[in-house]
């Protein structure tokens, strides 16, 4: 690579939080070249400093609470770190443009989706009014947004999380920047819009010239777009190199490690006898579409759509679909946090009907771990505050020291350092976020858990723990899940039975390891292709 080419380089970057003896070392001495047109992966575990590299780059960390002791990063032949913040802006969003890993937090909840987009296409652009919208539209197109149009005036609760992402990415490649940075775009998504995802970034790296740096914990991902790729742990880049490379004759153990990593498939099968935990019979759920002055009710979106189903003690059943399929409205609905016709019944109570507080004592039983960590732990608490909140509603009696007690044995069952359970959300990584998220549900003991998405923010080292770690204490506690994903092998690991839904609907039920084998109908078969040989495109499979 000549220095022409160069369009970015890092250079013995440190980012350090903190000062004096409680300075923390975030990055340690990091280098590496992005050329021209370039895809570079950066991959590791949580935590090890991916994320907080990726935005140095852009000067977006909480300054002057980070810092670098050293380091240089020029893009074109500019000092990055020593512009001031007029500088800065023209570079943002106009020649680097950033996907974030939690698009829950980053898109504004009092916006519309046409209005996010719209300003920065207005900002940047100088677009008309019609032109904006125009170009919204196109863009929400692109990313596989079904219903572009139609979904203009939606805001962002309104989305699944991977039709959020999907915003995201438009929103980023609004602008049609010279470089992307990339921080697990492809996390929230299902495996078919995963493949289109990837396949349209391809394409508008190919048609733009553009530069990526690509962050993700997926190395199946890493090997289809990057050309290269750099391997953190701990803060340091302990190997570098091109993707056939690495991949093939990994030089670190850390690398042969990540690489050897990956989800055994171990369902476990529920005894013939088991007791039916939780049981649904004709499920709907039908949210209003509203127009007009009078706002008339003119149709339904049928997020659920006629579905039966029941969960024995200690079975893992996987809900698999793409995004806006109805997997997290049904989880919601099987735990009554959202409203739904159709009778559910919980431990041979039917709890359909019932009012808050009616609802209460069996909250304890049936927990929850949501897709985005970041959004349902709360800012203002400490992990520890967190994890202990359930305890004080359903064990007031507990002594502080018993509940400090617990929180630290849930800690340790995720693999958490209990030390850090006075500190804030802010201060952990996606994956760990997730982690703190999964001990909040597991500290109440309950026999019911619904998993939305728990291990998508999760490298794939963390990613094979945590499976380990759920399939332990379903055999030790006899629990029953219901796991949520649109990842097919930690399924495939995880789910004795396999519920597979399109658009409400249930398209294939039954188990799990017979339609691997088997798949019955076209969609599943699609979303296999998906997910299995991302280069197989799902044709006509897109999410609706």
């Amino acid at each position: 690579m000549t220095p022409t080419d160069k369009l970015l380089t890092v250079t013995d970057l440190s980012v350090a939080f903190g000062t004096g003896a409680r300075e923390v070392l975030a990055v340690d001495r990091v280098s590496f070249d992005i050329a021209k047109g370039e895809t570079v992966a950066l991959v590791g575990e949580s935590g090890s400093g991916k994320s907080v590299t990726a935005l140095s780059v852009m000067k977006l960390l909480p300054y002057p609470a980070a810092h670098h002791p050293s380091g240089s990063i020029r893009f074109q032949g500019r000092e990055m770190l020593t512009m001031d913040e007029a500088e800065i802006r023209k570079v943002r969003g106009n020649d680097i443009t950033i996907i974030f890993q939690e698009p829950m937090t980053s898109l504004n909840p009092l916006h519309t989706i046409e209005k996010q987009i719209g300003e920065i296409l207005l900002l940047h652009k100088g677009l008309s009014g019609a032109q904006a919208r125009a170009r919204t539209i196109e863009l929400l197109g692109q990313v596989g947004i079904p219903d572009p149009a139609g979904r203009l005036a939606s805001y962002p609760h309104q989305l699944s999380g991977g039709q959020r992402q999907r915003v995201m990415i438009a929103m980023a490649l609004a602008n049609e920047p010279v470089l992307l940075i990339a921080d697990e775009p492809t996390t929230a998504l299902d495996v078919t819009v995963q493949a289109q995802i990837l396949k349209l970034l391809k394409d508008t790296q190919q048609r733009l010239g553009m530069s990526m740096l690509f962050i993700t914990h997926d190395l199946g991902i890493v090997r289809k777009i990057a050309d290269r790729v750099c391997v953190m742990q701990r803060g340091k880049i302990v190997e570098q190199g091109p993707v056939e490379q690495v991949f093939t004759a990994p030089a670190h153990p850390y690398t042969q490690a990540l690489l050897a990593a990956e989800p055994k498939p171990d369902p476990a099968p529920p005894k013939p006898d088991a007791p039916v935990v939780i049981s649904a019979d004709n499920l709907k759920v039908w949210f209003p579409i509203k127009r007009g002055v009078l706002r008339k009710t003119v149709g339904h979106i049928k997020a659920v759509d006629g579905i039966s189903i029941e969960l024995r003690k200690g079975e893992t059943l996987g809900v698999v679909g793409e995004s806006g399929s109805g997997k997290t409205t049904l989880g919601l609905a099987m735990l009554r946090l959202i409203s739904s016709d159709g009778p559910v019944v919980f431990m041979g109570d039917a709890i359909q009907g019932l009012k808050f507080k009616e609802m209460r004592p069996y909250r304890r039983n049936m927990q929850i771990v949501f897709q985005d960590p970041y959004g349902s732990l709360s800012p203002r608490m400490s992990v520890a505050d967190i994890i202990e909140e359930g305890l004080q509603v359903h064990h007031p009696k507990l002594s502080p020291e018993e509940r400090d007690a617990r929180v630290q044995a849930a800690l340790v069952e995720v693999g958490l350092d209990t030390r850090t359970r006075d500190r804030y959300p802010h201060e952990f990584s996606g994956g760990q976020r997730q982690r703190i998220a999964l001990a909040r549900a597991l500290v109440l003991e309950p026999t019911f858990i619904v998993l939305d998405e728990p291990t998508s923010a999760l490298d794939m080292l963390i990613q094979s723990q945590m499976v380990d770690l759920l399939r332990d204490l379903q055999k030790k506690r006899d629990l029953t899940y219901m796991f949520i994903s649109h990842d097919l092998r930690v399924v495939a690991a995880l789910a004795s039975r396999l519920l597979v839904l399109r658009n409400g609907k249930m398209v294939e039920e039954g188990a799990a390891a017979d339609i691997f084998k088997n798949p019955k109908s076209d969609y599943t078969r699609a979303l296999f292709a998906a997910a299995f040989n991302l280069d197989i495109a799902a044709e006509g499979v897109v999410a609706q």
